[in-house]
């Protein structure tokens, strides 16, 4: 099984749609064998991120597209978990604060890249306020998508410098 990225935006970004929105992605989801490993909306509700697990691409595309109607949907892109279990994802009881994308620069490999996260994962107790929980980057190495749990975006900032990564996009996650 391989994990997977798609994201969207809502064309109606009230709570109570959005959550109805993800329901029925998620049952479009089961209907291909896939599954929904998490979901994670800014604070707005003006973008979606989903990772699934599924035994291939095959047909994910069409089963959100289907579920979500006209709005656009970036991916499926295969990821790598980074930082965290697979199972303790699954079993995830809480959405983390802050989302940050990193648009990796297309020289750096996926070997460069975990060679780089290992190396620069111990700077993040420069920022002991800041809980790094996890990270998914894209198999082809175009981004990654990190997760925070911190008291507010300066925190995520601060860290970010510790381990000298930049910030492409950051977002305050709905609780």
């Amino acid at each position: 099984m391989s994990l997977f990225l798609v994201e969207f935006a809502p064309s109606n970004t009230e709570k109570s749609a959005v959550t109805e929105l993800l329901e029925t992605v998620s049952q479009a989801l089961s209907a291909t064998g896939a599954e929904l490993i998490e979901s994670q909306v800014t604070a707005g509700h003006e973008r979606v991120f989903v990772i699934l697990e599924a035994t291939s691409q095959d047909g994910i595309f069409n089963s959100v597209k289907d579920a979500v109607g006209e709005i656009d949907v970036d991916g499926p892109h295969e990821v790598r978990l980074v930082g965290a279990e697979l199972e303790d994802i699954k079993n995830l009881k809480k959405s983390a604060e802050y989302l940050v994308e990193w648009d990796i620069p297309a020289e750096i490999t996926m070997d460069q890249y975990l060679t780089r996260k290992k190396a620069n994962a111990p700077k993040y107790a420069e920022v002991p306020e800041v809980q790094f929980l996890r990270t998914y980057v894209r198999e082809d190495t175009a981004k990654c998508l990190c997760f925070y749990d911190a008291p507010d975006e300066d925190a995520v900032v601060r860290a970010r410098e510790a381990v000298s990564t930049p910030i492409d996009r950051m977002h305050k996650l709905d609780a």
